[in-house]
């Protein structure tokens, strides 16, 4: 009989790591779906961007703009600090 608890041991700590294994595998999965979508979504972002040249250069601009109007906030806050 002191043999067997020993095994109902182990088995208990078996099933507790496959159960433990199949969870973090359940969870790789959703991120590597996650990962996919993004991935795809870049695809066809990219895609979209080679065949309509217009859509670059707007987004070029747009991001210039951006890039200008966030030079002038950071400009405005420190005049702020100062003051």
């Amino acid at each position: 009989m002191a043999e067997s608890e020993p095994q109902e041991g182990n088995y208990d700590n078996m099933v507790k790591m496959v159960e433990d294994l199949n969870r973090d595998l359940e969870k790789l999965l959703e991120e590597m779906e996650k990962l996919t979508v993004q991935a795809t979504w870049m695809a066809y972002d990219m895609v979209v961007i080679r065949t309509n040249p217009d859509l670059a250069n707007s987004m070029r601009r747009l991001e210039d703009a951006f890039l200008s109007c966030k030079e002038e906030m950071e400009k405005k806050w420190q005049e702020v600090l100062v003051e």
